[in-house]
């Protein structure tokens, strides 16, 4: 269609059937096509209307702008400029476009109404913005005081930071010299006001570019660091946050709020962002930075370089952090904790480097990319080989371990490197403690796959089982009982594929439960104890003893809630491994005989891998509290937790929730909020088992229990991010079935759920050959059929959902019928333009309205009466029409039956629809006839 003005007729009708996004669709194509200024305002005035509606109201104030431009008294544009302008808090300007509109209508009292309400805002923001400039001014006045006594100090703190997140009273701070007097605050170095100060700074940069560049400039990146390396959790964190509140306003991914013209400001962003990211490097192997400054440098470089999606181009800070900063993430891996000259490093420094690594590593676009990557290691590392130095060696060694743990394919390529293989082997055989401590961790890192771990079981069993039997230093036994473990474990789940003899790995997997028990040991070595059970849990008679050691399931939650997030992936693929939730290839039996035949490996179920074992390893890991450890796990705010670590998580929770009966025990235990940044963030397969999961518990659970306050809004993208083809039947179910419970609810959770594009969705499973899916997406639309919104759309022309609800009502399924009839019902008791609508939609109406008034189902029965008494409240013709026709016998038939208990109801339906028959006389009562 290429006529603008037919465009336009197009996008109002989308507009009135409540469609804005086709309805901006037609109005934007009609501007670009329309050459005539008259219908390019009422064009502009038009798609502004859309955007109101969408509450992208920035836009709208835009839209209206351009209409007014054409037209200066158009009174539709300038009234929808003042409604944007009010809603982007711009009262004032607001205020001028309704007293014109005003002037141009003086009796209209919709304008009247606005001026007054606008005056008395502007009077209400005038009188705030007074007592806050005094109050802040006062805050400032106790906390610089070094005689307020400390109550009142830490109120006045208390109440800056509440000030802060309002947007007016950051800005207040910030226009009265507040960053001067909060940088004073840091300077007094006490902990808690350096808090507050920090906190409040965070919330003065809070989706503002233009503050947050003035502060990053007014105290430096320097000091901001230093700040950040400082040897206090509570404020090397609060730092962090405040660090990336501004990177996050530099690089446009804040709460980035409209500020009209001002926007016009560009700043160039690029220049700081550099700033900032080289001084993060720097920190990394400075000795005056704490572990705790070192582990958020890498947190930030991790969250902030590599590209959150793929499919933007741009992976130049990936680039720039490897020409710059390579070696120095490389020597944090390299560092090896007992040596005197080691940096200051905490239990997680390490694998956030490698994680880090890994990151980098991913986000290359092309193979000149990462051989350029492959080249600055190989060289960094040929740097520290010094045959004549050991300790430059075993710094070598540990970086290779170090890249195994981040970019495997890379760290294999170093293995192969000339003399790594041989360094390793021969600091084996060393007699110092600390040569065969990096050795065999290095060992453990470089067998993960089958194809090299083959080449390590012929070179490295040898090696490890002497280590183990000479050394008397625990440290070393058990991480040569892992590496035994992992070698152990190379035939992954595969019965007829393990490596060592009969009963090895029990005895293996024993020991390690022993370790993990022993609380005598230091933690950082009962984590190798988790890690060799991650491997050896592979072997399903493993599985079984170890959920059956209550003792050794207890100490591995405890670990995993410890500050030491490194045994994240260890405890999560233990935990995948108990449940069998790891994707299973399902064998094909002709393929099976095939392979048999041609005398191929078939891999084999172990018995104890059967649906009732793993039922009973989940009760066992339920009642030893997974749960709590679960949550706690999921809370880490760290690199480590990685999406893979999430994804391992997520499938432990769906295996958890598969019982109905358990899904209250989850809850209680706080798996259902655990569940919600799992369904949000991680790897697509994580997100949806995290998202299923929680569908799981939705079904069943009263919402306001399950996810109380603003959380269960949270809840509803995840659920209907499984109303999808790709997703399978069990997912769409179980996903409908959560948000039926949800939109019986409030109109609250019905009206997120429309938000969230939920409805074509829902209409199309009403459209489903499956019963179950079918029925689930009827009843889920009979409880949103409440909502004003959603009944606009069955009024609206041109769409066929009162049609389909009504045919759905003749079908065989009684539980479909049932729905169908409530939505029926209730549409057209709250919309009598639905009541003519249902007569012309399908020849069928009113043999399927008979059919429902004389079912044996009373539930049923009982909506079909409804329904027949609002098509007769809502016009005489109608009713006319329908005592015309059979249905006036059925209403005698059921009207005059004797008074029922059980019956009333519908009995009582009847009679309201015959009195209201009388009350038209278009029948009369029985002494009359």
């Amino acid at each position: 269609m290429e006529d603008p003005i037919q465009l336009k007729e197009e996008g109002n009708k989308y507009f009135q059937a409540s469609d804005y996004e086709k309805a901006l669709q037609s109005y934007t194509q009609a501007i670009k096509l329309n050459k005539d200024k008259a219908l390019q305002a009422v064009l502009y005035r038009n798609r502004a209307a859309c955007f109101l509606k969408k509450e992208e109201y920035a836009k709208a104030a835009s839209d209206a702008s351009r209409a007014i431009d054409i037209n200066a008294s158009d009174i539709k544009a300038l009234y929808r400029r003042s409604q944007a302008l009010e809603k982007l808090g711009k009262l004032d300007q607001a205020f001028k476009d309704a007293q014109k509109c005003a002037t141009l209508e003086p009796r209209n009292k919709n304008f009247q109404e606005t001026l007054r309400r606008l005056g008395a805002n502007i009077q209400e923001k005038l009188r705030i913005q007074f007592s806050t400039d005094l109050r802040v001014q006062k805050m400032f006045e106790i906390l610089l005081d070094e005689n307020s006594d400390k109550e009142k100090r830490e109120k006045a703190a208390n109440n800056l930071i509440v000030l802060d997140r309002e947007e007016a009273g950051a800005e207040r701070i910030f226009q009265n010299n507040g960053v001067n007097l909060l940088l004073q605050l840091i300077e007094t170095k006490n902990p808690e006001l350096i808090l507050a100060a920090v906190r409040t700074l965070s919330g003065m940069c809070t989706g503002h570019k233009a503050r947050a560049t003035a502060i990053l400039h007014y105290l430096g990146i320097d000091s901001i660091c230093m700040w950040m390396s400082v040897d206090n959790e509570e404020i090397s964190l609060a730092v962090c946050n405040l660090l990336q509140t501004i990177t996050d306003c530099l690089m446009g991914q804040g709460k980035e709020e409209h500020h009209g013209k001002e926007e016009a400001l560009v700043l160039d962003t690029k220049k700081d962002l550099r700033m900032i990211t080289m001084r993060l490097l720097d920190m990394l192997v400075s000795k005056k930075v704490s572990g705790q400054g070192r582990d958020r440098a890498l947190n930030l470089l991790n969250k902030n370089i590599p590209r959150k999606d793929l499919k933007d181009h741009d992976n130049s800070r990936s680039i720039f952090v490897i020409d710059n900063g390579l070696k120095k993430i490389l020597k944090v891996v390299g560092q090896i904790p007992e040596m005197p000259d080691c940096l200051p490093l905490t239990e997680n420094t390490q694998l956030t480097a490698s994680v880090l690594l890994n990151k980098l590593y991913d986000d290359l676009r092309c193979d000149p990319e990462r051989d350029n990557y492959r080249l600055i290691c190989e060289e960094y590392i040929k740097s520290k080989i010094d045959p004549q130095d050991m300790d430059k060696t075993l710094h070598a060694v540990q970086i290779v371990s170090g890249v195994l743990q981040g970019p495997f394919d890379l760290g294999n390529k170093l293995l192969g490197m000339k003399g790594v293989m041989e360094m390793m082997v021969a600091l084996c055989g060393s007699e110092r403690e600390i040569d065969q401590l990096v050795a065999v961790e290095a060992l453990i890192h470089a067998s993960t796959k089958l194809s090299r771990a083959t080449f390590i079981i012929t070179n490295g069993v040898t090696l490890l089982k002497e280590i183990y039997k000479k050394t008397k230093n625990e440290k070393i036994k058990i991480r040569a009982l892992v590496g035994l473990c992992k070698l152990g474990s190379a035939g992954g789940t595969d019965y007829g594929l393990r490596q060592f003899a009969e009963g090895s790995t029990e005895k293996l997997a024993k020991q390690c439960r022993k370790w993990l028990c022993n609380t005598s040991i230091d933690a950082r070595t009962r984590k190798w104890a988790v890690e060799g059970l991650s491997y050896l849990t592979l072997d399903a008679d493993v599985k079984d003893d170890f959920v059956e050691d209550e003792p050794a399931l207890k100490a591995m939650f405890e670990l995993a809630k410890a500050s030491d997030k490194t045994i994240l992936y260890s405890v999560a693929s233990a935990l995948v491994n108990c449940t069998n939730s790891y994707d299973t290839k399902e064998l094909v039996p002709e393929l099976v005989q095939l392979a048999k035949f041609s005398k191929q490996h078939v891999p084999e179920e172990h018995p104890k891998d059967k649906k009732d074992f793993v039922v009973k390893r989940v009760k066992r890991l339920l009642k030893a509290g997974v749960v709590s450890a679960l949550a706690c796990m999921v809370k880490a705010d760290s690199a480590i937790l990685t999406d893979q670590s999430k994804e391992l998580i997520a499938r432990v929770f769906l295996a958890l929730c598969e019982d109905p009966k358990d899904r209250g025990t989850i809850v209680a235990q706080g798996g259902g909020k655990a569940l919600i940044p799992l369904a949000v963030e991680g790897t697509d397969v994580g997100k949806i088992k995290a998202s299923h999961a929680l569908a799981k518990i939705a079904a069943i659970s009263n919402p306001d229990i399950a996810f109380p306050g603003e959380r269960v809004y949270e809840v509803v993208r995840p659920l209907v991010s499984l109303l999808n083809t790709e997703r399978d039947g069990l997912q769409n179910y179980e996903a409908l079935l959560g948000l039926t419970n949800f939109s019986g609810r409030s109109d609250k959770l019905r009206l997120k759920i429309i938000k969230e594009k939920a409805l074509p969705d829902i209409e199309n499973y009403m459209f489903e050959n499956h019963d179950q899916l079918r029925q689930a997406a009827t009843e889920c639309m009979c409880n949103l059929v409440v909502n004003k919104e959603v009944q606009e759309r069955f009024v609206a022309d041109g769409n066929d959902r009162l049609k389909l609800v009504v045919l759905l009502c003749g079908e065989d399924d009684e539980k479909v019928q049932v729905a169908a009839a409530g939505a029926l019902a209730m549409l057209t008791a709250a919309q009598k333009k639905l009541c003519s609508k249902m007569t012309q939609v399908t020849t069928q109406w009113l043999e399927i309205l008979q059919r429902l008034c004389l079912h044996d189902n009373m539930e049923v029965q009982h909506r079909g009466l409804v329904i027949a008494f609002n098509l007769i409240s809502s016009d005489k013709e109608l009713a006319k029409k329908l005592v015309e026709s059979e249905l006036l016998e059925i209403l005698t038939y059921v009207g005059k039956q004797e008074d029922h208990p059980k019956k009333q109801h519908i009995i009582n339906v009847a009679r309201d629809c015959l009195t209201k028959c009388m009350d038209y006389e278009l029948i009369k009562p029985l002494s009359q006839a």
